[in-house]
């Protein structure tokens, strides 16, 4: 936008605010080409570019940023300061949960295409329907996005559900060009002993040491009762479960690692039969992306983010309104 001059006293003449004004006018609301001012008013080329910084820092051409419908960097830069988070993406998505899944994961789509480094390690929540409704979407990209992607929860279950989980990280691992690495066993086993057994399995065992060199995490973040996709699994905690964690304040869970309202884990007996990532090697991840939305959701999204259990939160316009209201 070309505008009266904020400091024109710093300007050597009349003739030369014309002058000033004039190419600024030709260049940014005509669109005229540097080359084609030089050439009409006889100048050089590094003439007009001189003068054209000149306009800017004397305030003659002012920069005006216009944001588009349905975009909220206010609410998400809001949501970064409140929180302290590296980032925050909000998504204009409204309606009932599958409606909000199916937004976020078109935004985290994007997102994730737009991000991906190349040399990214990312380990993945196995039982997510929003990171699922992300990779149903995602394009391939031309180049390698990561080198590795891996479960960072056991991704055996019941069978429908099983595929879905090896079906989200294969086709994440091929989209980005990555190598997939699966943790072949159960998320929540019957005893302390068997998951012992199944952590000293050199396969598995392998699997876990390279949690400690993930770069990224991509989690869904859980509520109680569990989702659809997690209860039909076979590795959701059970009914008889949800009541003790309930009555020690659980809000919510990240790979099954519960926390209360203010982001504290909640231990519990669940622990010793979780075949995952632990809370401390989850929360040194470098950059812990965190994919929900969705009015049922909101006070474990909030534990979440206020635990360091995500330090990015990709969630819905209500949510994100929701997080900025002070606390009851």
């Amino acid at each position: 936008m070309v505008a009266p001059p904020r400091n024109s006293g710093r300007l050597s003449s009349d003739g030369q605010i014309r002058l000033l004004t004039k190419v600024a006018r030709m260049y940014h609301e005509r669109g005229i080409r540097q080359a084609d001012i030089a050439d009409s008013l006889h100048l050089s080329q590094a003439k007009v570019s001189r003068l054209l910084k000149r306009a800017a820092e004397s305030g003659i051409v002012r920069t005006v940023v216009v944001v588009s419908q349905g975009v909220h960097t206010d609410i998400e830069e809001a949501l970064e300061q409140k929180y302290g988070l590296l980032e925050a993406v909000v998504v204009d998505v409204d309606g009932d949960d599958q409606d909000i899944i199916t937004g976020l994961g078109s935004a985290a789509a994007t997102y994730l295409e737009s991000t991906l480094t190349g040399s990214d390690r990312i380990g993945i929540s196995s039982w997510s329907q929003t990171i699922l409704a992300a990779v149903d979407r995602m394009r391939p990209l031309r180049t390698s996005g990561a080198d590795l992607v891996t479960q960072l929860l056991g991704g055996f279950g019941a069978p429908s559900a099983q595929a879905q989980a090896n079906r989200l990280l294969g086709e994440l691992a091929e989209i980005i060009g990555a190598t997939p690495t699966f943790l072949p066993a159960p998320g929540l086993v019957g005893s302390p002993n068997i998951r012992k057994n199944l952590l000293s399995d050199p396969a598995i065992a392998e699997v876990a040491r390279g949690w400690k060199t993930l770069t990224m995490a991509l989690l869904g973040i859980g509520s109680l009762p569990p989702s659809p996709l997690l209860q039909a699994s076979g590795n959701a905690v059970s009914a008889a479960d949800q009541g003790p964690l309930l009555a020690a304040g659980a809000v919510g869970d990240v790979c099954l690692r519960f926390f209360d309202a203010a982001g504290r884990p909640v231990r519990n007996t669940l622990d010793s039969r979780i075949v995952g990532i632990d809370p401390e090697t989850l929360r040194a991840i470098p950059r812990r992306i965190g994919l929900a939305g969705g009015a049922s959701k909101h006070q474990a999204i909030r534990a979440a983010i206020k635990g360091g259990w995500v330090n990015v939160i990709l969630t819905d316009l209500g949510t994100a309104r929701a997080l900025l209201e002070p606390e009851a």
